[in-house]
């Protein structure tokens, strides 16, 4: 099983230690609060209460043996920078640290950080992008120019065919998926709603009103796709 701890219980840290628990993933949490501690430790494998600017006890909580170390302080830049430095000491294999600023973000590079995150900047740019296309569902960051993008169906696809659409060559994005809502008898109760998954639809597929198109291509391309 994965193994992942997650330093620092402010909202961010804990609700990620949360759904990771929830995904099977065992999760070592851990914050100097011991009311954070206590509020988490039914939700996780393992809560501990320590500073986690000490080495020694980082080592006997056998941090350095997890797979990956998140770093989410939210308080202070100097105990997540000493935290992250213990981390990669210890040898832990992957350790992801919170920033606050850019400047915090290259500081935490040049000691070793193996990756940033940026929780305020990435929820602000989430928020910005669903403000300019009130379509989009949801967003997946794969990089610093590619995003998979799940979109309500534009009223100018609907009724036409992947064929007749080239979404390739007219908006330079890839269709990897369509959800779809479909009704079904239900056995002498009515009719129900479910969820029909068309993964790698073929060029005759038709678009419907209610499909939600999940698509993948750059940033440039995503943003210009039609907003109603």
């Amino acid at each position: 099983m994965r193994k992942v701890a997650v330093l620092g219980l402010g909202r961010f840290g804990s609700r990620l230690a949360r759904e990771l628990c929830k995904c099977g993933v065992e999760i070592i949490a851990v914050d100097r609060n011991g009311r954070l501690v206590d509020e988490i430790k039914e939700h996780v494998t393992v809560a501990v209460q320590m500073d986690m600017t000490d080495e020694e006890a980082m080592r006997a909580q056998n941090i350095g043996r997890v797979d990956v170390c998140v770093v989410a302080i939210g308080e202070g830049f100097e105990p997540s920078l000493l935290t992250t430095l213990i981390a990669k000491k210890l040898g832990v294999k992957k350790v992801i640290a919170r920033a606050q600023t850019q400047m915090q973000a290259d500081i935490l590079t040049r000691i070793g950080a193996d990756q940033i995150i940026q929780p305020e900047k990435e929820a602000a740019f989430e928020l910005a992008r669903r403000l300019a296309n009130p379509q989009l569902e949801d967003f997946i960051e794969l990089d610093e120019e590619h995003g998979i993008v799940q979109l309500r169906a534009p009223r100018s696809f609907q009724g036409k065919t992947l064929a007749q659409l080239k979404l390739r060559t007219h908006y330079r994005v890839n269709l990897i998926g369509i959800k779809r809502q479909v009704t079904t008898n239900g056995n002498g109760n009515g009719t129900k709603k479910r969820e029909r998954n068309i993964a790698v639809p073929g060029s005759d597929e038709t678009i419907q009103g209610n499909d939600i198109l999940v698509l993948v291509g750059d940033h440039q391309a995503i943003a210009e796709l039609p907003q109603e």
